[in-house]
C-alpha cells in the first residue's frame, strides 16, 4: 500500500500535534516565561498592585484597564490566555506617579496579571479574572 499525499498531511500533522504542550499548560507556561523574562526571574510577591479591570467585558477588542503602584519603575501587564502573553510594559520617570490605563485586547475570558518592578528592586503582582462575552482577539 502506498501512502498518498494526503496520508503524509494528516501524518505529519498529528505528530506535529503530539509534540506540542496541552493548552492550558502551555497557556500557563508562556506567561511564567514572560513574566520571569521581565523581572529577570525574580518571583514576585503577591499584592501591591492597584489593578482595575470589569468583571464582565462585552467587548474583548477593547477591555478598559488601570493599574498604580506605588513606589514604581516599570509595571507590566499580562494576559494569560492570549496567544502572547505580553501585553504592555509602562515605564515611569523618578518624578511621575505610578500609574496608567488603557485598553487591551483580550481572546477570550482569562486572568489579567499585574507585575510591578519597584523602586527597590523588588517586584510585587496582582491578578483579576475577566470574562469576556465576544472574542477580541481571533
Amino acid at each position: 500500500m502506498a501512502l498518498t499525499r494526503r496520508d503524509v498531511l494528516r501524518l505529519g500533522g498529528a505528530a506535529a500535534a503530539a509534540m506540542l504542550p496541552c493548552g492550558a499548560q502551555a497557556a500557563s507556561n508562556r506567561v511564567e516565561e514572560a513574566i520571569a523574562q521581565f523581572s529577570g526571574g525574580a518571583t514576585p510577591r503577591d499584592g501591591g498592585v492597584v489593578l482595575e479591570v470589569p468583571e464582565i467585558a462585552d467587548n474583548g477588542g477593547a477591555v478598559p484597564v488601570r493599574v498604580a503602584a506605588e513606589g514604581a519603575r516599570r509595571i507590566a501587564l499580562f494576559a494569560d490566555g492570549n496567544p502572547s502573553p505580553g501585553v504592555v510594559v509602562f515605564a515611569f520617570g523618578s518624578l511621575a506617579t505610578p500609574a496608567a490605563s488603557t485598553r487591551i485586547r483580550l481572546a477570550g475570558s482569562q486572568n489579567v496579571i499585574a507585575v510591578a518592578e519597584l523602586a527597590d528592586g523588588t517586584f510585587r503582582k496582582t491578578t483579576r479574572a475577566i470574562v469576556v462575552t465576544a472574542g477580541g482577539c481571533g
